[in-house]
């Protein structure tokens, strides 16, 4: 059975993307997917270092997904990670307002895939 192993490969694909459109040009991604025409420094750095971030757990799925030892933790890691980037957004939801069609995308994205991940979790080894 590897389903636990083509579920990190996905993830991790999904993940490094995002990282990537976020932190190799944050000028560029700010304006083309957040209309945001300009952008200052400290958002520039947020986004590089949230690129990193995703980078360091993307890494972790990919290898954890070729690993007996650490794919279970990397399962559970995936939702952790995507279950505290909703729960961020769904507050800001509802104290800021609704965010940029990107955005709200990926609410419905990171909330779609908790339960996903959660069976892929409890599947047997």
């Amino acid at each position: 059975m590897k389903i636990k192993m083509y579920y990190l490969i996905f993830a991790s694909s999904i993940v490094l993307i995002i990282a990537l459109l976020y932190g190799v040009n944050p000028q560029w991604f700010s304006k083309t997917f957040l209309d945001i025409p300009e952008m200052g420094t400290d958002f520039s750095h947020i986004l590089r270092a949230v690129m990193g971030l995703y980078i360091a757990f993307g890494l972790f799925w990919f290898s954890s997904a070729f690993s007996d030892k650490s794919r279970n933790v990397a399962v559970l890691t995936t939702m952790l990670f995507g279950g505290g980037l909703v729960t961020g957004r769904l507050i800001s939801l509802f104290v800021d307002g609704i965010p940029s069609p990107l955005l709200t995308l990926y609410i419905a994205m990171e909330f779609v895939l908790l339960p996903i991940a959660y069976w892929v979790y409890m599947r047997p080894e």
